[in-house]
């Protein structure tokens, strides 16, 4: 039987913040490893084996991630299917109908396998055959969930109460109720109790059932969420939901929203390794701490510390942790989070903090990524800003001009193709040329390695609205 992954991809993560942000979020992060947590995800899903065989991935994100969506998903090899581009966040229920509705134009009876894009998953195969036991219930019209085997009275993740303690062979299972996130008492009582699970948002059914589940359960969802995706619009490959009937839709997740009022679930226990990387303890976990309980990344030095991840994201800065004891540190070339371990669910509460205070930090990633590639501002001051620009190979800025700033362009890396008004010059490395105020200009990389130049703005104003665009391959407004 082929399955279709269906891939959300809109979170933000604040939890992982500095690293995570609502600009930037952790699903697209190089948390583990040299994939991104959506790769993998991505990869997981993928193809076919002796178990399983996938259709391409259909993904949900919003419009601002849809460049970085396919450009990490060529990075692996993976051509996506539908790529459903949501107008703003709805949470999960709006979000898996939409695809459900999508799926059913073409094969009312595709059965769909939806998983968030965030998770760590180390053993593929066990997944696969967890996934190929849930299709027994499918077959049967279940709307089958995952439940993950708890190791520890986790406070950070709902809970699945089963009807029946699993009993190790890995079958469906019947279940009893949905669990909030309990606290310590309470999680330590279900873990002893044996027939709990952790809830790993995770779900399995035909198209058909769950669209009918939904018109059972949550019928108020059908008309906003069916307008949206009936009068959705084809752009650049992606299908972009039309935003004022995806507006009407309430914001409301699948648990709340079906799952909970369903009497047709399984719950297919899941006894392999799992992680849904919901805060900087579980990165701590995943990322294997040494015999004194350190995990270390990137630049960074723990001397005499105990239970404590030092993590730094810029190569230009090294982190040293001394006598640290159950800390957390992760280094950010903008911003810096320190904090006890055992606050890491309340990492969420600094982002609050940084927007009451209107830091751009709060959901502002560092670089900001772009169809094209991505620039970092490197000096900001009150009349100029000094930026580095990488654009990948083949690709091009928009056609644009500035009413209040001009702009000198340095090339350090690789060959970049300027049009200054009428003129088209290529400039190589180490040669610059200058943008002057109200120049119509365009920068393209007509090389097949990546173009890296120094950008110098003057002016009396520097924001990245003070744009006039002519022409734009990627056809934003």
């Amino acid at each position: 039987m082929q399955l279709t992954p269906v891939l959300l991809c809109g979170g933000s993560g604040t939890r992982l913040w500095p690293l995570s942000r609502k600009s930037y979020p952790k699903q697209f992060a190089r948390l583990l490893g040299q994939e991104t947590l959506f790769q993998a995800s991505a990869r997981r899903l993928a193809g076919q084996d002796a178990q399983l065989s996938f259709t391409p991935p259909m993904v949900l994100t919003n419009s601002d991630f849809r460049f970085i969506v396919t450009e990490q998903l060529s990075e692996i090899g993976i051509d996506p299917g539908a790529i459903l581009i949501e107008p703003q966040g709805r949470n999960t229920a709006p979000a898996v109908l939409a695809a459900a509705l999508h799926l059913m134009k073409s094969d009312p009876d595709a059965v769909m396998l939806v998983a968030p894009s965030d998770h760590v998953v180390p053993d593929v195969a066990a997944f696969h055959t967890a996934v190929t036991a849930g299709l027994e219930a499918v077959k049967r019209g279940d709307l089958v969930t995952f439940g993950i085997s708890p190791d520890r009275a986790e406070t950070g993740y709902g809970y699945l109460e089963l009807s029946a303690a699993p009993d190790g062979s890995g079958a469906p299972v019947s279940l009893g109720r949905f669990v909030e996130k309990p606290d310590a008492d309470k999680a330590a009582a279900m873990l002893a109790a044996g027939n709990f699970l952790w809830n790993a948002g995770i779900f399995l059914f035909s198209a058909r059932d769950i669209v009918a589940a939904f018109k059972a359960h949550a019928a108020g969802l059908i008309g906003p969420v069916g307008a949206a995706v009936d009068s959705a619009k084809a752009d650049l490959g992606f299908l972009r939901l039309a935003p004022d009937a995806w507006s009407q839709a309430e914001d409301i997740s699948i648990d709340y929203a079906v799952m909970e009022k369903a009497k047709n679930l399984s719950v297919v226990p899941f006894s392999s390794a799992w992680s849904d990387l919901g805060g900087w303890d579980a990165v701590w976990r995943e990322t294997g701490p040494d015999g004194e309980g350190v995990a270390t990344s990137g630049e960074s030095t723990a001397i005499d510390c105990h239970n404590t991840l030092l993590r730094s994201e810029s190569d230009t800065l090294e982190l040293v942790g001394i006598g640290l004891e159950n800390i957390m540190a992760v280094a950010m070339p903008d911003a810096v989070l320190v904090a006890d371990m055992s606050r890491a669910q309340d990492v969420k509460l600094a982002v609050s903090a940084l927007k009451g205070k209107a830091a751009k930090q709060a959901e502002q990633f560092p670089r900001d990524h772009r169809p094209w590639g991505w620039f970092e501002s490197l000096v900001v001051g009150n009349r100029f800003q000094v930026k580095r620009i990488v654009v990948h190979p083949g690709a091009a800025l928009s056609l644009q001009s500035h009413v209040h700033r001009s702009e000198h362009w340095i090339v350090v890396e690789g060959t970049a193709k300027v049009t200054i008004d009428d003129e088209v010059t290529l400039v190589t490395e180490n040669q610059s040329v200058y943008i002057p105020l109200g120049a119509i200009h365009r920068m393209e990389n007509p090389g097949k390695v990546p173009m890296v130049l120094i950008e110098v703005q003057t002016g009396s104003y520097l924001g990245e609205d003070d744009i006039i665009r002519y022409e734009d391959v990627y056809a934003r407004n």
